[in-house]
């Protein structure tokens, strides 16, 4: 019979750095998508370098209701799963340890980030259509992270999973003072993060105020801001579009604050393939109507009432509840559904679209200022010299 080949461990400090290496990779990541998180809410400049198209997008993905759990950004909890799984490992590297122990505890740390980053990958694939590449180099080191300790284990402990745990826990306890001298302050800390973390993914309006002019252009279409401006300019959005609503909310902060330098236009772009003749797919679905809503709402002399509602609840939900939206904004119920039907409400839609593309629009946002076209977003000098 041939003797079976002994497998021969590498020296346990390689393993100890491949693990404190992967955790320390993990955080940066999380640290990097933190801050992208926030910037895509807050900065109107900002793109990721992984917005590379609508199925490969980290912006996407940042934009989208899933990328909060628990009223915290995912990658926030990234930051404090990592953190945490680092802290323990100085507690490996200890004489006492002997090579055997933190190691169940470490292996179970890494299952739950498995599952969770399985959980995630589902969401982008089923409910968000997009990936973002920084996730999953971090469902990478999760995996990567599970591999290594159960192999850590396998080198170096013979004891049962569950019979490590318990000896990791009574290990621990013998080590209290250290124990509690490490983690007391990051649990501390981690309770305060998720008590007052800035809620700032919750885009909302300026209050609309009486002070600020708004009117009608003389081709009928509604504006507001100044009477005499220094700077006019034409917005071309959908209500569904992350990038208009932020846009959108930054131009109405802008002009709250200099109401007598600037005045915007709006015009309707519904990227809804049932309205829009460039989209050929289903891609922000409702959006048409939300402009047949916005359009019957100026009727009324209520548009900026009910434009800043549809832009406040575009891409939370689902579907629109016409019933509520009607009686937030003042509005007839009745008569805001019959607005879907009407001929002339429709025309000004699909006019508004038919002018959005001889522009040579293909997305949204898009601003027209003196008579030049601006994808995505406004340079920011143009607005920085009004400011001034």
């Amino acid at each position: 019979m041939k003797k079976e080949k002994q497998t021969i461990p590498l020296p346990f400090p390689i393993y100890l750095w491949i693990i404190v290496f992967l955790g320390a990779s993990g955080l940066a990541d999380s640290i990097y998508l933190s801050i992208s998180h926030y910037r895509v809410y807050t900065d109107i400049t900002y793109k990721s370098f992984c917005a590379i198209s609508k199925a490969i997008n980290c912006d996407t993905v940042s934009q989208s209701p899933y990328s909060i759990f628990l009223g915290i950004p995912v990658p926030v909890w990234g930051v404090i799963g990592y953190t945490f799984f680092l802290l323990f490992t100085p507690f490996a590297w200890s004489k006492e340890a002997e090579k055997h122990r933190i190691w169940p505890i470490l292996f179970f740390i890494s299952l739950a980030f498995s599952i969770y980053s399985i959980i995630l990958a589902f969401i982008s694939t089923f409910y968000i259509h997009s990936y973002c590449i920084m996730c999953i180099v971090s469902f990478g080191v999760s995996f990567l992270l599970l591999y290594y300790t159960w192999l850590i284990r396998r080198r170096f402990d013979k004891s049962g999973l569950i019979r490590g745990l318990v000896l990791d826990m009574e290990f621990l306890w013998k080590m209290r003072k250290k124990t509690l001298s490490v983690f007391f302050p990051a649990f501390c800390l981690f309770f305060v993060v998720f008590i007052f973390f800035p809620t700032y993914w919750r885009l909302t309006p300026p209050v609309s105020s009486e002070d600020i002019p708004h009117g009608v252009t003389d081709d009928g279409y509604p504006w507001i801001g100044a009477k005499n401006p220094e700077l006019e300019i034409t917005e071309f959005t959908d209500y569904q579009c992350f990038q208009c609503k932020k846009m959108h909310f930054f131009l109405r902060q802008i002009i709250a604050k200099k109401p007598d330098k600037i005045r915007l236009i709006h015009r309707h772009f519904p990227m809804d393939h049932k309205y829009n003749p460039i989209v050929k797919e289903p891609l922000y679905v409702g959006s048409g109507i939300m402009a047949i809503f916005a359009v019957y709402a100026q009727t009324q002399d209520k548009f900026w009432e009910m434009n800043d509602t549809l832009f406040e609840i575009g891409g939370n939900k689902d579907y629109i509840n016409a019933k509520e939206l009607a009686e937030k904004v003042g509005l007839d119920y009745r008569a805001l559904l019959l607005s879907i039907k009407n001929r002339i409400i429709r025309y000004k839609v699909k006019h508004d679209i038919s002018i959005g593309i001889k522009l040579g629009i293909n997305g949204t946002p898009c601003y027209v200022i003196n008579d030049q076209v601006y994808l995505g977003q406004i340079p920011p000098k143009i607005l920085k010299d009004v400011m001034d």
